[in-house]
This record gives structure tokens, C-alpha cells and sequence, in this order.
């Protein structure tokens, strides 16, 4: 997506105003050519695209050139501060540019690391990015879905099926799709009255699309998931429908309690029991909500009633650890729906930005020599 141009009094009135008042001094005093070292401070993946690109853009617009030395090719990991890149060029033309950049590749390159480690943890599931309902606003939308677009295919690289897809058209092009996925929320549930007829409404309407349908309204997951089977076997039959259990964590899944859920995970994997668990962990294997013990209680429901290849698309929290921890229980996941790629700790993602060469000549603030090179442009 190419970067929305933004003249001068618009990234004036958007950076810091220290940043404005440097450009204006060295604008008085005479330019210098310097290098700029942006780094995080932990492991991250690179995600560096949206902010070349709008480097790029700004260069064109005020008629200079910068010289942007990529450390980290895209996908790449990285380590805890070590520079992702480096940005030769005016001073006067980069001192105002180091707010906007920061917010371009920071949280980007926390999300793609998030992203490609949930799908790694889970390599047989395909993934559905539904960041967008969590983001402030169109701009952080457009860096979470390009982001978890990078670490998805950074774990396709190593085998995982990733983010086959996301739940908006205005990102979709990020995962090589037309369009955003999805068939029905809990409101189309309420409005039909009941599971299976918001199935027959969906059906009706889109008759040539699969169907997954959302079982948890009404808080009879098994009852309604085999009711809406009956009703369509040929779509259970041929792989065209899936069950989503987005279970909130207030309460069991219909038939499971403590005691069932243990044994459940028994009967399926009892390995994820018998190491410790931190009480979190715990919750994912046998807690409320969609834990692995649901999923299994669903997939057992589903075989027993003659329907092997009806899917289960699980949803409601899935982030890294949970994701990890429903590896461990091998837990029989399809398709998981998750925005959870975003920043949990916000302050993790601040990028920072360091001016490491003035005129060729190396020079760092006492305590970043790290970012040093012996050579600059």
C-alpha cells in the first residue's frame, strides 16, 4: 500500500516539537550529513516495509535523497539491540522525520514476532488475522494486518500453514486475498432466533460459500453444532462446514465442568497434564471458555455423531502462550481466529532512533556504542 504523502506542516504537526525546533537550527547553522540507527530493545522480526516506504516517500516530496541500509531483511529475527536499519542523509531533511518513523516499525516488528510464533506453535492450523475490531484506528490496523502478514509467512518458510487469510477487504492484500473472510457474528444469531436458523439464513443467502457457524450463543455448543450438521450433511460431509467456539470465560462449554474437563484431556492427551503448569496455563488446558478440553470435548462429539470432517475453528484469546499451550495438548485446532498478534505490553514496542555518524565521523550518545559501524555513508 503505497504511504499517504504527508507535506511539511503535517509531519511538523505530528512530531515532537524538539524535532522541529533541531531542524530549524541546523537549517540556520548548516547541514550536516548524518546516520540514523533505529533498533528495539528485544528480540523482535523485522517488519520494516511502511516505514522505508514512507522514507521513501517523504525523500521525493522534499527533493532528497536518502541512503537506507536494511540489516534485517524482512521476516528476519533480531536481536535484542541490534539496529534493523540504517538512514543516511540531510540532517535537515531527517530530523523531523524520527517521531513518524518510530511508530511505523516499532510495533510492527513486536506483532510480526507474536504472530510468527503463534503460528509456529501451532503449524498444522490455519490462522484468520482479526486484529482490526482491537485497533485505534485505521493507521494501527494497516501496521498489525502487514505485520502478522510477515511472521505468518516467516513460519510458512518453516512449515506452518500461518494466516491463510484476515476479516476485512481493506487489508486482505497483505495475505494475497481478494477479500476478508468471516460468515456470521453473535448478533446475526440473536436476530435469527436461534443457531440453526442463522445457518439457514446464512445458507440461503450465500449458497455456494462454506459455512462456519458460531455455537456458543446460546451456550449449547454440542446441541446446536449437531442440529446444524443434521440439517446440512452434505456441507458436514464434504468439509464445507466448520464450528467456531469463541466460548467467553465465564462459563463452561456445554457438558464440561472441572472434572470432565480433566478427563477428557486424559482420554486425549494426558502428557499436557503431567508437567507443572502456571494457574494461566492451566485455564487454556482445562478452564473456562475455549480450552483445549473443549475443543477435544467438541471433536469427540463431532466423530461419535458421524461427522469426522466438520471442522472446529477456535477463537477467544488465542495468543502466543495460549497458542503454545494448545500445541502441548494437541488440541485438533482447524482454523484459529486471532487478533491476539497485537502488543500485550505496549511500552515493549517503542522503537528507538540514534544519530551514530555526523559528516562520516562516528558518534553516540555514552552507552549506545553498540550501534556504532566502522563505516558510515
Amino acid at each position: 500500500m503505497t504511504p499517504a504523502p504527508l507535506g511539511d506542516a503535517d509531519i511538523a504537526a505530528r512530531t515532537d516539537s524538539y524535532f522541529n525546533r533541531t531542524r530549524e537550527i541546523v537549517t540556520r547553522f548548516g547541514d550536516a550529513r548524518v546516520t540514523y540507527a533505529i533498533f528495539l530493545r528485544r528480540p523482535v522480526v523485522s517488519a520494516p516495509a511502511l516505514l522505508l516506504d514512507w522514507l521513501q516517500a517523504v525523500a521525493r516530496a522534499r527533493h532528497e535523497h536518502f541512503d537506507i541500509e536494511l540489516m534485517h531483511k524482512e521476516g528476519a529475527w533480531v536481536g535484542a539491540g541490534e539496529p534493523l536499519v540504517y538512514v543516511t542523509g540531510s540532517f535537515a531533511a531527517l530530523a523531523d522525520l524520527e517521531t513518524i518513523a518510530l511508530q511505523k516499525i516499532g510495533a510492527a516488528c513486536v506483532a510480526a514476532h507474536n504472530a510468527f510464533q503463534m503460528a509456529a506453535a501451532l503449524p498444522q492450523a490455519a490462522f484468520l488475522a482479526m486484529e482490526a475490531r482491537h485497533c485505534a484506528g485505521a493507521e494501527m490496523q494497516e501496521i498489525m494486518a502487514y505485520a502478522c502478514a510477515v511472521g505468518s509467512r516467516a513460519a510458512q518458510e518453516e512449515g506452518a500453514r500461518g494466516f491463510v487469510g484476515n476479516a476485512n477487504d481493506w487489508t486482505a492484500h497483505y495475505f494475497g486475498a481478494a477479500h476478508g473472510y468471516g460468515t456470521m457474528p453473535h448478533a446475526l444469531i440473536g436476530y435469527a432466533g436461534s443457531t440453526l436458523r442463522a445457518a439457514q439464513m446464512f445458507v440461503e443467502t450465500y449458497p455456494d460459500e462454506p459455512l462456519t457457524v458460531l455455537v456458543d450463543y446460546f451456550g449449547r455448543e454440542i446441541t446446536d453444532t449437531l442440529e446444524v450438521c443434521n440439517a446440512f450433511p452434505h456441507l458436514a460431509q464434504t468439509g464445507r462446514l466448520s464450528v467456531r467456539l469463541d466460548t467467553h470465560g465465564g462459563r463452561y462449554l456445554e457438558g464440561l465442568d472441572p472434572q470432565e474437563s480433566y478427563a477428557v484431556l486424559e482420554r486425549n492427551a494426558p502428557g499436557a497434564l503431567r508437567r507443572y503448569r502456571s494457574q494461566r496455563e492451566l485455564g487454556y488446558l482445562i478452564g473456562t471458555g475455549v480450552s483445549a478440553a473443549a475443543i477435544w470435548k467438541m471433536r469427540e462429539a463431532l466423530n461419535l455423531a458421524g461427522f469426522p470432517a466438520v471442522r472446529i475453528v477456535a477463537s477467544s484469546g488465542f495468543g502466543v502462550e495460549k497458542c503454545s499451550v494448545m500445541a502441548d495438548a494437541k488440541a485438533p485446532i482447524d482454523v484459529v481466529g486471532t487478533g491476539s498478534f497485537i502488543p500485550e505490553t505496549w511500552s515493549e514496542t517503542y522503537a528507538t532512533a540514534d544519530i551514530v555518524a555526523y559528516d562520516g565521523k562516528p558518534l553516540v550518545k555514552l552507552g549506545r556504542e553498540f550501534l556504532l559501524r566502522t563505516t558510515h555513508g
